[in-house]
């Protein structure tokens, strides 16, 4: 494994404008090489990239880098309108080129290309490296699949060959195929990764894993799998150590109750032998001062020793942890068994979606599972809703008011709910405080997850039919896992698109719908 530092943060803080602290006083390294960076939703990883990526001002503090840094935002989808070209880096001059093969002699075109004669060529080699064809440089993201715009983006940081690059989950709406192409450019990367990811597989590739929590960045030189070993390792002695101090901690406390009853024995012994002039008064008194100074010195000890199992006590359980997560409750939409809810285009007739059923849409990218789902949505199409009380999660997560702050976005949901009750139930959602007063522009990719799942989980009415589109992505692990025990409890019918094998299986899909053809759907075995 390489060697030495990449990254170096020295007492790094980040604010934002709201008085919300994103990060405090982060002093860590990362190393040259590959860094899988995990971390809880909400933690700070996407606001840590764009620090590291000059993108944000640190409030405190500064970054030390080995070179120049490259940066692919998790939110590379939501920029519908960006050419291609521009996202491989090469729009300007693509045109250029263009220009002057159209017959320009503008001095400017010149310029603009210098000497790259073969830029073109080399862009259209790169993307069919990928699985796509030079008409995709006429395109923009907004005209591609969520998993070839990410694929494109990815492949344009590659061929950038900065020293460092930071990738903000890169296998989000990525199929099988994408995330082996991804797979093999990770081998062949050149410089130092550092990836936000909650795929395991691609943790796994990883040379080193950094976790951030609790305001601290800690790293382990092993791949995810191996960290996760060691941290449950660690937590589990942990937890014996706080049951072993918690024990320690009864058993001394119970010491000094008892000997307060064997001091309280002998007080009234004493007041006795006294009432009784068991001896002359000076003696008496006597063994009273020195009976004094033993007690007091047998409480000392004793107190020491309580506290000292106290701090023992605090200190075990300051080892183990209390992790935050998301925590999804949803109402019960009254659907009962069998009501069809929704008909989806099938290659031999409508294929019935009925409550509380969940199916699966699966293929490739690029074939049109986003479009059919759109389709449905909005009433176009072979497809057909059969209930209005509809909640869609859109891959994109672009159906949010950027302007407005999170709490407006609920409320539009659920106009006729309490912004106080809303808040309780956002904070759920890890969004509380002055969090739910922030624009929705200024959210990381997984806050902004949050906040769209949580528009669609509260809405008011509740949805009878849940329509997904890669609901994994953004989510940290054990969010994922909230979600699921969510959904498999929840009374309405359930459609999502995901490339996520192990979530679809945890789901518990009942049918599988696959698309082999642009907009038809066929039951898989």
């Amino acid at each position: 494994m390489p060697t030495g530092s990449a990254i170096t943060l020295i007492d790094l803080g980040f604010v934002w404008p709201d008085g919300t602290v994103a990060l405090d006083g982060l002093t860590a390294s990362l190393p040259v090489g590959r860094t899988g960076l995990v971390g809880d939703n909400g933690s700070g990883k996407s606001t840590l990239l764009r620090v590291l990526a000059g993108e944000l001002t640190p409030s405190t503090g500064r970054v030390l880098t080995a070179g120049e840094v490259a940066y692919l935002p998790q939110t590379i989808t939501l920029a519908a309108g960006t050419p291609i070209a521009d996202v491989l880096g090469i729009g300007v001059r693509l045109a250029a080129l263009r220009a002057i093969e159209a017959g320009s002699t503008a001095e400017r075109h010149y310029e603009e290309l210098g000497e790259d004669w073969d830029v073109e060529q080399r862009a259209v080699g790169a993307l069919h490296a990928i699985g796509l064809g030079a008409e995709h440089l006429d395109r923009t993201v907004g005209e591609v699949s969520g998993g070839e715009a990410m694929l494109i983006a990815i492949t344009a940081r590659w061929l950038r060959r900065a020293p460092i690059t930071l990738l903000d989950e890169p296998t989000n709406n990525l199929d099988r195929d994408a995330r082996a192409r991804l797979s093999d450019l990770l081998a062949r990367w050149p410089g130092t990764l550092v990836v936000v990811s909650h795929d395991v597989d691609l943790l796994d590739r990883m040379d080193c894993t950094a976790e951030l929590h609790g305001g601290r960045l800690t790293t382990y030189g092993g791949p995810y799998r191996q960290w996760r070993t060691h941290l449950d390792q660690q937590q589990a002695a942990a937890a014996g150590a706080v049951m072993a101090a918690g024990q320690t901690l009864r058993l001394e406390q119970r010491q000094r109750a008892d000997a307060e009853i064997r001091l309280a024995r002998r007080n009234r012994q004493a007041h006795k032998d006294y009432a009784n002039k068991r001896a002359p008064k000076i003696v008496m008194n006597t063994w009273a001062m020195s009976a004094e100074v033993a007690a007091g010195m047998l409480r000392t000890g004793l107190d020491g020793k309580v506290t000292a199992a106290r701090e023992a006590l605090e200190a075990a359980e300051s080892r183990l942890r209390d992790d935050d997560r998301i925590r999804i409750d949803l109402p019960d939409p009254g659907v009962p068994d069998g009501r069809r809810i929704a008909e989806l285009p099938g290659a031999r007739g409508p294929l019935v979606i009925q409550g509380p059923e969940r199916a699966a849409i699966v293929g490739p990218n690029g074939i049109g599972k986003t479009a059919l789902l759109e389709d449905l949505v909005a009433g176009r199409g072979a497809g057909r809703l059969l209930t209005d009380r509809v909640g869609y999660l859109r891959q994109r997560i672009d159906a949010l008011n950027d302007d407005a702050s999170v709490l407006d976005n609920i409320l539009a949901a659920a106009p006729g709910a309490e912004a106080a009750l809303v808040r309780t139930r956002l904070a759920r959602f890890l969004l509380r405080g002055d969090a739910v007063h922030r624009a929705v522009a200024t959210l990381s990719g997984g806050e902004r997850f949050r906040v769209a799942l949580a528009r669609l989980l509260l809405a008011d009415p509740p949805a009878q039919l849940i329509i997904l589109d890669e609901p994994t992505n953004n989510l940290d692990i054990a969010s994922v896992g909230r979600l699921v025990d969510a959904l498999r409890d929840y009374r309405g019918a359930v459609v999502v698109v995901s490339h996520d094998d192990d979530f679809l299986h945890r789901l518990g899909v009942m049918r599988t719908l696959e698309m082999r053809l642009p907009g038809v759907l066929t039951e898989a075995g």
